[in-house]
């Protein structure tokens, strides 16, 4: 298959050329399928919500590329060991995968990610379209994929005002509430849930660990304080959502959260409009976004199809979907997305359940990188291994 290199042009210059345009940027003309071809996508990081409407856009401007995108979901510790069995059996039957740095970081240390390195002429310059940090993370997919939607993240922690009428402020302080409110503090597997890796990944620094970007030599004080504070919970949820219903139900009074996972269950109703949230002393950001990449051993043939999604997704009109109703809030990963742009539910949304003192938040404390693939990976295996299982 050929692919034709990109190259940047006026808008007038690149209608005359056939070059594809989109949202003012100029792509160079991808090579089309013979036919069109249908997409399968494998959501494993909650995704969908920020981009499923976007992409069905796509088969509405390019149905000479793509008659349908067929949408599915996992959970992000399956997928690994799914795909390497299907490579292994020369039938992969998944052509994209939507994950956020978990699957990322478990693919890129197993191999089943497609390599793009030689394609990223084919994409935006993605430097230039980027917010600074959303490029930040494009570092950590190594070329092996593309960042479709970001957001600061977290760790916060979110708590009931009349249950916890006095939240804690540090770290001690959590602890400390936690002793004496046994099995009313919760949070999820870091390995399947976005605010537990989050969390996991902050500690370091609200503790003053030695290394906060080594966890096998430099954590001694988070993983001493993550099996003090486990003698206090009750056990650990498999994902994020379930945390969210006992919180809402009244079960526990505080969990950890982001600024997405604060926003979206009270739009939902999941949890109470009234849910607060606050930080801890000494509270760095953990960045997070969700990754466009290809498995290897996807046909040839859906590869340029593939790579003009990944530019039609990167353009503001699609990036606009990303702000949904809060889940990864902001959401867009790229400059220049107004909420403005975003649909008049999601604009309702966030104007309804979104909290002022994020923009304070966001502007007045450090940000941090996830960890490098292999740490990460080595986090997740320690976490399981010393904290998670004393728990079954």
């Amino acid at each position: 298959m050929t692919i034709t290199r990109r190259r940047f042009m006026t808008t007038t210059a690149a209608t005359a050329a056939g070059v594809t345009v989109f949202g003012g940027r100029a792509f160079a003309a991808l090579q089309a399928p013979s036919s069109p071809v249908t997409i399968t996508v494998a959501d494993v990081a909650g995704n969908l919500a920020l981009t499923q409407a976007a992409m069905e856009r796509y088969t509405e401007a390019k149905p000479e590329w793509a008659s349908r995108i067929a949408f599915t979901k996992a959970p992000a510790p399956e997928l690994p060991g799914k795909l390497r069995a299907q490579q292994a059996a020369g039938r992969v039957d998944i052509d994209l995968v939507l994950t956020g740095t978990d699957a990322l970081s478990a693919g890129l240390d197993q191999g089943i990610w497609t390599d793009l390195s030689p394609y990223m002429a084919d994409l935006p310059n993605l430097e230039s379209i980027y917010i600074p940090q959303a490029f930040k993370m494009q570092g950590m997919a190594k070329n092996h994929g593309v960042v479709v939607s970001y957001y600061p993240s977290g760790p916060l922690i979110e708590y009931m005002p009349d249950r916890v009428p006095t939240p804690p402020k540090t770290a001690d302080e959590l602890l400390a509430w936690t002793k004496a409110n046994p099995n009313k503090f919760i949070y999820a597997r870091p390995a399947n849930s976005g605010p537990g890796r989050t969390f996991l990944m902050g500690l370091p620094y609200l503790l003053g660990d030695s290394d906060p970007r080594d966890p096998e030599k430099g954590w001694d004080k988070t993983w001493a304080y993550l099996e003090a504070l486990g003698q206090n919970i009750e056990y650990y949820a498999s994902g994020t959502t379930q945390t969210m219903r006992e919180f809402g139900e009244g079960t526990r009074d505080i969990v950890v959260s982001t600024t997405g996972w604060d926003i979206n269950p009270r739009v939902l109703g999941t949890v109470p409009a009234e849910a607060e949230v606050g930080t801890l002393q000494g509270f760095h950001w953990v960045t997070d976004a969700h990754y466009m990449v290809v498995p290897k051993g996807v046909a040839p043939e859906k590869l340029a199809v593939l790579l003009d999604l990944m530019n039609f997704m990167l353009t503001p009109e699609s990036q606009a979907y990303a702000y949904d109703e809060g889940y990864f809030y902001p959401g867009p990963a790229v400059k220049d997305v107004p909420l403005s742009m975003a649909p008049e539910s999601s604009q309702a949304a966030i104007q309804e359940f979104g909290r002022p003192q994020y923009d304070e938040w966001i502007a007045g404390n450090p940000m941090e990188i996830p960890l490098d693939a292999d740490k990460l990976v080595a986090a997740f295996r320690i976490w399981d291994e010393r904290i998670g299982a004393k728990k079954g």
